[in-house]
């Protein structure tokens, strides 16, 4: 069962996912990351830029993964998530540029991109620890509902409901790409350590289905449950309708208050 924390909001939020990550680069600098983007990794990315800049973390050596990238749009388009990246994550950490990676999309033999974005994490010995969100219609990366569990990187349709809402990063939902290329639920699984953040009223529905539903295709986030070692981080409106929210509240002030004893 994955490790559930009900917080305030997502400033909270960010403060205790930029904890975990922050421990994972002082404990291994040369820490493989697993990217997302949109809105809801952005205040883990804050509080751990700070968190870098203020204890002095080493990030020289830390390499990173995106998730997913959108098909036909070059990198250098602004809403690539090159692009996103770039701005998001690699200067306000102070990457390395050239050790941060996204899926191509575009290029020729674009059917190969999936099988060569596998070989470089691979390559790179694996990613220690991913970020994720979810969608409002359960979806992680861009594996839409009736996504493969064992799926690896490949080029998926988006769901109409995926671009309206990323309608908002373009000048109009036309603008939207129709297509990605994204990180598998095989392959995020492969992850050794997962950190799902999901906000907002409008997750509260992906959230109980996919933390207290059956493991399903038709909801690809629930492929958390068979995760050994997950972090769940959500807000009290993404935590409305979980039956057993008392009890993550009390099994998370246990863990607190194991964690100030002194053995």
């Amino acid at each position: 069962m994955a490790e559930i924390i009900i917080v305030r909001d997502q400033a909270e939020a960010g403060s205790v996912a930029a904890s975990i990550f922050a421990k994972q680069i002082i404990a291994n600098p040369g820490t493989v990351l697993g990217l997302a983007t949109g809105s809801t990794p952005l205040s883990t990315y804050a509080a751990l830029a700070r968190a870098v800049r203020e204890d002095r973390i080493d990030v020289s050596g830390v390499r990173g993964f995106a998730l997913d990238e959108y098909l036909g749009v070059p990198p250098q388009h602004p809403e690539s998530y090159r692009s996103v990246i770039t701005r998001e994550v690699v200067e306000p950490l102070g990457l390395t540029p050239d050790q941060v990676f996204t899926p191509r999309g575009t290029g020729p033999d674009i059917t190969l991109a999936g099988a060569e974005y596998e070989a470089m994490i691979t390559e790179a010995g694996g990613i220690d620890i991913q970020i994720l969100g979810i969608g409002s219609n359960g979806h992680v990366g861009f594996n839409e509902p009736g996504s493969s569990l064992a799926s690896t990187t490949r080029i998926k349709a988006l769901a109409e409901q995926t671009r309206k809402d990323n309608a908002r990063f373009f000048g109009s939902l036309e603008e939207v790409p129709t297509h990605c290329i994204t990180q598998g639920l095989g392959t995020i699984l492969r992850a050794r350590q997962l950190v799902l953040l999901a906000f907002g009223a409008n997750k509260a529905d992906a959230v109980a289905a996919a933390l207290e539903g059956p493991v399903s295709s038709a909801v690809p986030g629930s492929v958390i449950q068979q995760h050994a070692r997950a972090t769940v981080i959500i807000d009290e409106d993404a935590a409305a309708k979980l039956a057993h929210a008392e009890y993550y509240r009390h099994a998370w002030r246990s863990a607190q208050d194991l964690n100030a004893v002194a053995f």
